[in-house]
Protein backbone atom coordinates (compact mmCIF):
# COMPACT_ATOMS: atom_id res chain seq x y z
CA UNK A 1 0.00 0.00 0.00
CA UNK A 2 3.06 2.33 0.74
CA UNK A 3 4.21 1.82 -2.80
CA UNK A 4 1.12 3.24 -4.60
CA UNK A 5 1.86 6.43 -2.19
CA UNK A 6 5.35 6.97 -3.10
CA UNK A 7 4.17 6.19 -6.82
CA UNK A 8 1.12 8.97 -6.45
CA UNK A 9 3.61 11.47 -4.67
CA UNK A 10 6.12 11.10 -6.91
CA UNK A 11 3.54 11.82 -9.78
CA UNK A 12 2.49 14.65 -7.82
CA UNK A 13 5.55 16.20 -7.75
CA UNK A 14 6.74 15.57 -11.45
CA UNK A 15 3.52 17.02 -12.20
CA UNK A 16 3.89 20.50 -10.60
CA UNK A 17 7.53 20.74 -11.77
CA UNK A 18 6.38 20.81 -15.15
CA UNK A 19 3.53 22.70 -14.32
CA UNK A 20 5.88 25.36 -12.90
CA UNK A 21 8.07 24.72 -15.72
CA UNK A 22 5.32 25.44 -18.70
CA UNK A 23 4.46 28.54 -16.49
CA UNK A 24 7.93 29.83 -16.94
CA UNK A 25 8.13 28.87 -20.68
CA UNK A 26 4.92 30.76 -21.35
CA UNK A 27 5.67 34.21 -19.52
CA UNK A 28 9.33 34.22 -21.27
CA UNK A 29 7.21 33.28 -24.54
CA UNK A 30 4.93 36.37 -24.35
CA UNK A 31 7.77 38.14 -23.29
CA UNK A 32 9.81 36.97 -26.55
CA UNK A 33 6.71 38.19 -28.50
CA UNK A 34 6.17 41.39 -27.13
CA UNK A 35 10.02 42.31 -28.14
CA UNK A 36 9.90 41.23 -31.29
CA UNK A 37 7.01 42.88 -32.51
CA UNK A 38 8.17 46.38 -30.37
CA UNK A 39 11.55 45.94 -32.16
CA UNK A 40 9.23 45.31 -35.70
CA UNK A 41 7.72 48.68 -35.25
CA UNK A 42 10.55 50.41 -34.15
CA UNK A 43 12.23 49.29 -37.34
CA UNK A 44 9.70 50.44 -39.49
CA UNK A 45 9.77 53.88 -38.00
CA UNK A 46 13.36 54.19 -38.45
CA UNK A 47 12.96 52.81 -42.12
CA UNK A 48 10.40 55.72 -42.52
CA UNK A 49 12.88 58.31 -40.89
CA UNK A 50 16.03 57.14 -43.19
CA UNK A 51 14.69 56.36 -46.22
CA UNK A 52 12.02 58.94 -47.19
CA UNK A 53 9.14 58.23 -49.77
CA UNK A 54 10.45 58.47 -53.46
CA UNK A 55 8.84 61.12 -55.26
CA UNK A 56 5.91 60.18 -57.32
CA UNK A 57 6.21 59.50 -61.12
CA UNK A 58 6.33 61.98 -63.64
CA UNK A 59 3.06 61.59 -65.56
CA UNK A 60 3.21 60.35 -69.12
CA UNK A 61 3.47 62.69 -71.89
CA UNK A 62 0.41 62.52 -73.90
CA UNK A 63 0.97 62.47 -77.67
CA UNK A 64 -0.95 62.35 -80.89
CA UNK A 65 -0.16 59.62 -83.05
CA UNK A 66 -2.22 59.66 -86.25
CA UNK A 67 -3.74 56.13 -87.00
CA UNK A 68 -1.71 55.94 -90.22
CA UNK A 69 1.48 55.32 -88.69
CA UNK A 70 0.00 52.35 -86.79
CA UNK A 71 -1.26 50.69 -89.82
CA UNK A 72 0.80 47.40 -91.38
CA UNK A 73 2.42 47.89 -94.49
CA UNK A 74 0.33 46.48 -97.14
CA UNK A 75 2.65 43.95 -99.42
CA UNK A 76 3.57 45.01 -102.95
CA UNK A 77 0.92 43.69 -105.19
CA UNK A 78 2.06 41.26 -107.86
CA UNK A 79 2.53 41.94 -111.60
CA UNK A 80 -0.91 41.85 -113.09
CA UNK A 81 -2.80 42.18 -109.54
CA UNK A 82 -5.31 45.59 -108.84
CA UNK A 83 -4.23 46.67 -105.40
CA UNK A 84 -6.43 46.30 -102.45
CA UNK A 85 -8.98 49.10 -100.93
CA UNK A 86 -7.71 49.80 -97.16
CA UNK A 87 -10.41 48.43 -95.28
CA UNK A 88 -11.40 45.81 -97.06
CA UNK A 89 -13.40 42.69 -95.90
CA UNK A 90 -9.77 40.17 -96.70
CA UNK A 91 -7.68 42.15 -93.80
CA UNK A 92 -9.88 41.99 -90.99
Amino acid sequence: MTAIWLVALAALLIGLVAYVQARRTARQLAQLTEMYWQLKFDHGELKARVAPATPPAPEPKQTFVPLTRLRRPSPPAAAGQAPTAAGSTDER
